[in-house]
């Protein structure tokens, strides 16, 4: 698109490929605040977009956070993700540099609405979509996690901070412990008043691995929030896997 870009990462975190992607990549500890802020003021950089992801059980040993980000931790009222990454964009705002959003140059793999697959989902899926979406909205509301994992009219397992992967393999264990093999839905959703500046719900082509191996059918997902990543393969794939996916709007399913 024309435009240049300085690259920072963090270590053990960020893809050293994305150092011959971007020209140049400078990775930092998890938890610095003052020195790529400073990087950043020195390329003249005043927009930044957050890509990727940053597990939230750091907290608990991973980050090394420099005097700034202490402050700043010591500052928050909760530990929940939005609180924290809000507080990062307040302090990257201090020093004239504006977070955008993080879909600013992926508006062409957001979710549309509708079915996004050949198969449509079924009655029994539709069902449990609906009460997928009321649950998972209840849970974002709180900023606890963004998905459910829903069977038969029963919410089997609700994401927090193990990450959406984490929770729809539990939920396959949880319904297959009595050796039974049965199919699942999963329902991720934006947060009411989604910040688009982070922790913007992201599927991808590992996702579709682990809704194979949990025997997930059926994917719904909010439109124009949620992201695909390798869009066109990833439904290609799902069809393969006769996955039905659907885009619904923010309101819900229509027969809520």
């Amino acid at each position: 698109m024309g435009v240049p870009v300085v690259a920072l990462g963090i270590k053990g975190v960020t893809d050293p490929a994305l150092e011959g992607l971007a020209g140049g990549l400078e990775c930092f500890a998890l938890g610095q605040l003052n020195k790529p802020i400073d990087r950043l003021k020195a390329a003249g950089v005043r927009r930044a977009v957050m890509a990727g992801k940053v597990q939230h059980s750091s907290l608990f040993g991973g980050i090394m956070p420099d005097l700034r980000a202490i402050k700043v931790l010591a500052s928050l009222r909760d530990k929940r993700t939005d609180t924290i990454l809000r507080a990062i964009a307040d302090e990257f705002a201090k020093d004239g540099i504006e977070l955008l959003p993080s879909t600013t140059f992926l508006s062409h793999l957001l979710v549309s609405e509708g079915v996004a697959t050949k198969r449509k989902p079924t009655a029994e899926e539709s069902a449990d979509i609906r009460l997928g979406w009321a649950a998972a909205k209840a849970v974002a509301g709180f900023d606890i996690g963004q998905t459910v994992v829903v069977k038969g009219g029963a919410v089997i397992a609700v994401e927090a901070m193990e990450g959406t992967d984490a929770a729809i393999l539990r939920a396959r264990d949880i319904a297959r412990a009595h050796g039974r093999r049965t199919a699942l839905t999963v329902v991720k959703v934006a947060k009411p008043q989604q910040d688009l500046r982070f922790d913007v719900p992201v599927l991808g082509l590992d996702s579709l691995q682990v809704f194979a191996d949990a025997g997930v059918s059926a994917l719904a997902v909010e439109a124009g929030t949620t992201l695909l990543f390798d869009k066109e393969e990833f439904l290609l794939r799902a069809d393969r896997q006769k996955l039905s996916i659907i885009g619904l709007p923010a309101r819900g399913p229509e027969d809520q």
